[in-house]
């Protein structure tokens, strides 16, 4: 019987849409389930919701088992043979609205903050610590299990699992298999192009769509085209806003569409937020604090969802897109199938660092998951990803040593912070930073 570990099961869809798809997985059907979480009423809802879903598309064949608190983790742990992360150290409240807050009094302006700019930053400092626990507890009592990890900071997370802690891991997002038909039903262009080849690789969140291809041909010069001619109209002052403007100029300048959102790839360059041309918000149609309002319309939409979830005698499920279950599916049954997964780099992209945590393709089967060789990205693409890449590895750095100095440093490589702040106030930002979250105990003390 395999077992399946999911940390952050208090995370009731998410959780829904992971089990639910091993529940209709035919490898996976007869799966242990434990279901870990720190709160204990999200994770009792989690499991009323999947016992539901068990009874009704499973035939009750899955055994779940609930474990609360750091007191349960090794049971929850032990014997796993996979082991799926979804936790977010700090939730909405305290952490996130710190993460949104302090800065903003320095003037510093972000739009998700879970990435890389001085919100990821610090979102990945108060998770290390916990993750290392997790690994460390995996090494003891199932050190076999595969670890899958959802939770951002995605690179900074699953390479610091990898380089520092020695289990076996795999970054998952949902962006990579979405990039080539989010693009093209953009431009209107899927309905005339279905089904395209594409290619994909780089780092999370900015993964470059190197190519997309009809038959054999590129439609690049005819997608290049038509995203500048979108961008063109609606940057006019009072024309139709539409959701893809960052991506898009980001396309125009550098040559090739990324994997992430423009809510996303908007505060990870130093072009678009700016104190000195607050008309560019507008114009490109950037949505500040976005995942401030995400947070709070996802707590109401809970309350009003709780009941129709959690209590629904009839709730199904349909397979989702979600790596997850096919990853485990693939090294039960060696039957391979291709991803698109963030592992160490170790030459996969030729001109990036052997050490950083790199999104690429990636083959699966009973040997778990092993990066496919891509060669050079197109150099400008690889110098962007470098902005990021340096801040990655100076946060684990800073995470192992408890070093407040490294800190300073990462946010100060930072493109989105050291365009808009001085040395100093990035040091003093951080310094409040650090008082909030060691006095709302969600982080350690740095020295």
């Amino acid at each position: 019987m395999t077992k399946i570990t999911f940390m952050g099961a208090g995370s009731t869809i998410f959780a829904k849409n992971i089990i639910g798809d091993a529940m209709l997985t035919d490898c996976l059907r007869d799966s242990n389930i434990a279901l870990y979480d720190i709160d204990a009423e999200r994770l009792h809802e989690s499991k009323l919701m999947l016992e539901n879903l068990n009874k009704n598309i499973n035939d009750e064949r899955a055994v779940i088992t609930t474990h609360l608190g750091i007191k349960q983790r090794k049971a929850a742990l032990k014997d796993a043979d996979f082991v799926i992360n979804a936790i977010q150290v700090g939730g909405y409240e305290p952490s996130t609205v710190a993460d949104f807050e302090i800065p903003k009094k320095y003037g510093l302006r972000q739009t998700i903050g879970d990435t890389i700019g001085i919100g990821g930053i610090f979102r990945a400092l108060r998770t290390i610590p916990v993750l290392e626990g997790f690994a460390n507890d995996m090494k003891a009592v199932c050190p076999r299990a595969w670890f899958l990890n959802y939770t951002n900071p995605m690179s900074i997370l699953t390479g610091f699992l990898i380089r520092k802690c020695g289990i076996k891991a795999v970054g998952l997002c949902h962006s990579v298999q979405v990039c080539a038909e989010h693009l093209l039903r953009e431009l209107g262009l899927w309905e005339k192009y279905n089904p395209v080849t594409w290619k994909i690789a780089g780092i999370n969140h900015m993964a470059w769509l190197l190519e997309i291809a009809k038959d054999g041909r590129s439609i690049y010069p005819e997608v290049r085209k038509a995203a500048e001619k979108l961008n063109r109209a609606a940057r006019k002052k009072e024309a139709e806003k539409h959701n893809d403007m960052v991506r898009f100029e980001i396309m125009k300048h550098f040559g090739y569409y990324n994997t992430e959102s423009s809510e996303h790839t908007a505060e990870y360059h130093p072009y678009f937020i700016k104190k000195l041309y607050p008309e560019l918000i507008e114009e490109f149609n950037i949505p500040l604090d976005e995942y401030l309002r995400r947070c709070q319309n996802q707590i109401a939409g809970w309350h009003r969802q709780r009941d129709e979830i959690v209590h629904n005698k009839q709730l199904t499920h349909t397979r989702t897109l979600e790596y997850g279950s096919y990853i485990m599916e693939a090294m039960i049954t060696d039957k391979p199938i291709e991803i698109g997964g963030n592992v160490l780099n170790n030459g996969l992209i030729s001109n990036l660092p052997p050490e950083a945590c790199v999104e690429v393709p990636c083959l699966v089967n009973r040997n778990g998951v092993q990066g496919c060789a891509v060669g050079e990205l197109p150099p400008q693409c690889a110098a962007l990803n470098m902005t990021h890449i340096n801040v990655h590895n100076l946060v684990i750095e800073a995470a192992m040593a408890k070093s407040r100095s490294l800190v300073y440093q990462a946010a100060m490589l930072d493109p989105h912070t050291r365009s808009e702040l001085t040395l100093d106030e990035i040091k003093s930002m951080c310094d409040d930073l650090f008082e909030a979250h060691v006095r709302d105990g969600v982080m350690l003390e740095y020295k």
